[in-house]
């Protein structure tokens, strides 16, 4: 795991004369090494493919953290007055990372595109972050370690623009009860979408690509055989149809993760805290430990509000610290059973939860907060990520390890 993105050495690149930066549309396997003047009669391809010279360079230096602490960013907030206020937050605590929206819950870039980028004829991008590029060496500048959030399979704007690449109920495309519709996940031109808009996030200088809704839809197993749909590659799968769901999604993350080699940053997934305490959740496709053998950092949402009477709690929004508790222990197993297991770094609630219903939530303030982190610690996790969707966070917090 990196912890500085150090410059290559001149010395180095001026004996070799060789490029510094490969890009999307040259990929290290598409260089005729054999046609390249090196110096040398000849160069093994492998120590070159993992060299650091073969490696994008956004010119932005970051930082890994003791422990990421962050933040979660909207793209409204990351362009707007209220970044201002998140920034001070940070610089006055032990927070130092945000998590920022690229590609947001509908499937909108959260910024326009420039016209020579891959993905301006896309027309999906919101003039929220006005220039992201000024807004990374602000936090270059400031010490915030930089996380890019992209949604993946749960994407509106696609399912609409190409009903083929979605699931379909008769002859309109499926939506769920929030009136959203997904991607579909057996198919390889939707992987290409996000890994190119990842590809584009890790160029301008994010350190860190995070990939949400890495999954299908919720209860997906009860409309399975009535949604109109391809399943391309794994329609001759030897697996049963659950499986070949899992297959599906541990194979993207897999396939994201080696497309992103070339530009030095690190892949993580959030996923289902209940994954974690299966087997594998076979309807969306998530297997907690087929995932996180695949990415550098494992995000599991663990909000006590989302969970029902689990670990004997039976109203987990009123013990914070007794659900992250018992959570941790089942995760701290998990990974344990991993030859090399991600990081962990869980999101955690910084919300109230009214729709629960009077006696069934509290009202969320630093007491909640901190008890969810002590309890974090306590097992041994010392990366965290807060959740509010307004990005309203509690004052007043202790965050310190």
């Amino acid at each position: 795991m990196k912890k500085m993105k150090f410059l290559s050495s001149l010395m180095l690149a001026a004996a070799v004369a060789i490029p510094t930066i490969v890009y999307a549309d040259e990929t290290i396997k598409d260089i005729d090494f054999a046609e390249r003047t090196y110096g040398f009669e000849e160069m093994d391809e492998a120590i070159v493919a993992s060299s650091k010279l073969y490696r994008f360079d956004s010119g932005l230096v970051f930082e890994y953290p003791d422990a990421v602490r962050g933040i979660y960013v909207t793209g409204h907030s990351a362009g707007g007055a209220r970044f201002e206020r998140l920034l001070n937050l940070i610089g006055s605590t032990d927070l130092n990372a945000m998590v920022i929206d690229i590609k947001d819950d509908f499937g909108n870039l959260t910024y326009k595109p420039q016209e020579v980028s891959p993905l301006f004829d896309l027309g999906i991008g919101k003039p929220y972050i006005k220039d992201p590029q000024n807004m990374l060496k602000t936090l270059e500048a400031e010490g915030v370690y930089p996380i890019a959030r992209i949604v993946v399979f749960k994407d509106s704007v696609l399912a609409e623009q190409r009903p083929d690449l979605s699931f379909m109920d008769g002859d309109q495309v499926w939506k769920n009860g929030r009136k959203e519709s997904f991607v579909n996940p057996f198919m390889k031109e939707v992987w290409d979408h996000n890994v190119e808009i990842a590809i584009e996030a890790a160029k301008m200088g994010f350190q860190e690509i995070q990939f949400d809704y890495v999954r299908f839809p919720e209860g997906f197993e009860n409309r399975a055989d009535i949604l109109g749909y391809t399943m391309e590659d794994y329609e001759d799968s030897e697996l049963d149809t659950v499986q070949r769901r899992v297959e599906a999604v541990t194979d993207f993350v897999a396939y994201a993760r080696e497309k992103l080699k070339p530009y030095d940053v690190d892949v993580s997934v959030d996923i289902f805290g209940y994954s974690a305490t299966l087997p594998e959740a076979p309807g969306i496709g998530q297997n907690f430990s087929k995932i996180s053998e695949n990415v550098d950092v494992i995000s599991s949402m663990i909000y006590p509000s989302h969970w029902t009477s689990y670990f004997g709690i039976s109203k987990p929004d009123l013990e914070p610290y007794r659900l992250v508790t018992e959570y941790a222990k089942v995760e701290n197993a998990k990974l344990g059973e991993l030859e090399n297991p991600p990081i962990s770094r869980p999101w955690l609630q910084d919300f109230s939860a009214p729709w629960l219903g009077a006696g069934n939530y509290l009202r969320y303030g630093k007491n909640e907060v901190e008890a969810q982190i002590k309890a974090l610690n306590e097992n041994g996790i010392n990366e965290f990520l807060l959740w509010n969707a307004g990005n309203s966070y509690t004052e007043g917090v202790d965050y310190t390890p």
